[in-house]
């Protein structure tokens, strides 16, 4: 995946096969398809990576450690959050979730982007954090198909469903707030929707570079 921004002059730039140390947070629902989404993208995307969080819960069935999340006791989790390893935390039905605090500097030299899974209340802790986090938010079609996925799953219970979709009506307010929305009608579109937003966003802070690039090769054709 390869995106040629200017071939003249003997000068030829390519964004996309490579980060730049951005920051992505990509929020959504409960159920809109938002791990889907991120898995296939980030197999798809070279320079891209996932950051693993830290939770107290238990481990579902399908999930693997250091892959899904990194699984710890309450202890543990208690120690990080005193030494200040944690970007955002948060406590959601009696489990902690945090996200490590990223080496900005590390990822920008490896040309590696960083995506972020978490929802809205976190995104406006990273935002006092880091500068310029990439906001998006994916949206299912619907709240009807959105209870049919949650109820689909079968890792809910009826009055767990109910929840989500109360917290999912609020939760859209937030969206008003994010650069992006990906409304999640086809996981195809949304893959394909998701990879031009961070190729957008890896051209758009590339561009002093390579207007300098440019600028140097036209002066030095021009000689």
């Amino acid at each position: 995946m390869t995106f040629v921004y200017e071939k003249g002059f003997g000068f030829e730039h390519e964004m996309g096969e490579k980060g730049a140390g951005l920051i992505f947070i990509i929020s959504a629902p409960s159920g809109a398809g938002k791990t889907t989404l991120v898995k296939e993208v980030i197999k798809q995307v070279p320079g891209l990576q996932f950051s693993v969080s830290f939770t107290t819960r238990l481990p579902r069935p399908n999930e693997k450690e250091g892959k899904d999340y990194h699984f710890v006791s309450h202890s543990v989790f208690q120690k990080m959050v005193k030494r200040n390893e944690f970007l955002e935390w948060a406590e959601v039905l009696g489990n902690r979730y945090g996200t490590p605090r990223p080496d900005l500097k590390k990822l920008e030299a490896e040309g590696v982007d960083l995506i972020l899974d978490i929802d809205t209340q976190g995104a406006k802790k990273v935002m006092k954090e880091i500068d310029q986090p990439v906001l998006i938010y994916l949206l299912p079609p619907s709240l009807k198909v959105l209870r049919e996925r949650l109820m689909n799953r079968g890792v809910d219970s009826l009055e767990m469903v109910k929840f989500r979709l109360s917290n999912a009506r609020r939760d859209m307010e937030e969206a008003y707030g994010y650069h992006y929305v990906i409304v999640n009608h086809s996981i195809e579109d949304a893959i394909e929707k998701l990879k031009s937003i961070i190729l957008a966003e890896r051209c758009r802070r590339g561009k002093p570079l390579i207007l300098e690039e440019n600028k140097r090769q036209w002066e030095e054709k021009d000689g």
